[in-house]
């Protein structure tokens, strides 16, 4: 049995999706665990995400961009220092394995997968494609009797409007006020049209027919990155709507997280603002393009929608994260994709 005095680390350091989806850990370990301390490892630049979480007692940062071995050693020190029971990766490259492999703590978990995973006292198999949900295959890690049968699950309060193992985060006062100005003009939409990844984007002709589909007399609100302004901006200029509106680089993770908890409905890809919904349970219609929900990243929320071509296509999915363009030149898993499919979550 886990010593409940030893905190545990759960080390995720990879894109923004997937420390959303590790939280789904965090709020286990909070009802089955209380008394242990947890700590969470992330990349720079998504400690934001898990600001003022309320189960957790500490971040840590690694910056991965500016002397990213040399941070790595010095991180491998805090962590051995840190006199964790139990260190967790949730991810299966070397890195994150060395770390947990000489991490100096009685259990060290990981996937079976990992390159460093002999030195791991329990190795667990990551399996992608048999429908299972990746918060389902990181329970496994910490959980192993109950990450597969529903009814091994200790039973007890949950999050209201949030399903049992869903990721959450936790909006800071200061990110639901940035937030209300917006969420009070009444009913809304939320649009997050861009992804890191050019097939798990749903295009930006289709995005314009949503918008001109779309009830005319409610505001719809474009969300993301400062990455993504370029993209808000043209489509809030070409919908000819003078009610869309574009926040891309103006409002945080966990703000956006709170305005679309809101949103009459989010219409999201493939990608991190999926997961926000998630996290908040808000309504959620995520459009895949080339990848595919058996993956398992698929939404978590309540009100959840999965819309994906009807065409069947030999070469879908193409990939796991998707890819720059499409390797055969046509993208007909998104362009196939009608809107109708998009509207009709709404029941209208």
């Amino acid at each position: 049995m886990p010593d409940a005095t030893r905190p545990i680390l759960l080390i995720q350091t990879a894109f923004i999706g997937d420390v959303i989806l590790a939280t789904a850990l965090v709020e286990y370990l909070a009802q089955h665990e209380p008394a242990t301390p947890v700590d969470v490892l992330v990349r720079r630049g998504n400690e934001a995400l898990l600001q003022g979480h309320p189960h957790i007692r500490q971040v840590l940062v690694w910056d991965k961009k500016y002397r990213k071995y040399a941070n790595l050693w010095q991180l491998a020190q805090q962590v051995r220092a840190g006199g964790y029971g139990r260190v967790v990766t949730l991810q299966r490259f070397a890195s994150t394995g060395f770390l947990t492999a000489f991490s100096g703590a009685p259990e060290r978990v990981g996937f079976a997968e990992n390159p460093f995973s002999r030195w791991f006292t329990r190795r667990v198999p990551h399996v992608i494609g048999n429908g299972t949900h990746e918060v389902q295959r990181n329970l496994a890690l910490v959980a192993p009797s109950r990450s597969t049968n529903p009814r091994h699950q200790r039973r007890g309060p949950r999050p209201a409007g949030l399903p049992r193992l869903a990721p959450r985060l936790y909006p800071t006062p200061a990110d639901e006020a940035a937030a209300a100005p917006y969420a009070a003009r009444g009913p809304y939409f939320c649009l997050a049209p861009t992804s890191v990844w050019f097939t798990k984007q749903y295009p930006e002709n289709k995005w314009l027919e949503l918008l001109a589909a779309l009830p005319p007399g409610l505001p719809v609100y474009l969300l993301g990155g400062p990455p993504d302004v370029l993209v808000c901006d043209r489509l809030a200029v070409n919908s000819g709507r003078a009610n869309v509106v574009s926040l891309a680089g103006q409002l945080g993770l966990l703000a956006s997280a709170a305005l679309m908890r809101g949103a009459r409905m989010n219409y999201v890809n493939d990608s991190a603002p999926l997961h926000l919904c998630s996290a908040v349970g808000a309504p959620v219609v995520a459009v895949f393009c080339s990848t595919v929900p058996t993956f398992g990243f698929g939404p978590l929320g309540p009100a959840a929608a999965v819309v994906e071509t009807e065409e069947r296509l030999d070469c879908r999915p193409c990939g796991l994260h998707g890819h720059a363009a499409c390797p055969l030149g046509h993208f007909r898993c998104a362009h196939t994709i009608r809107v109708a499919q998009l509207l009709a979550p709404l029941g209208e």
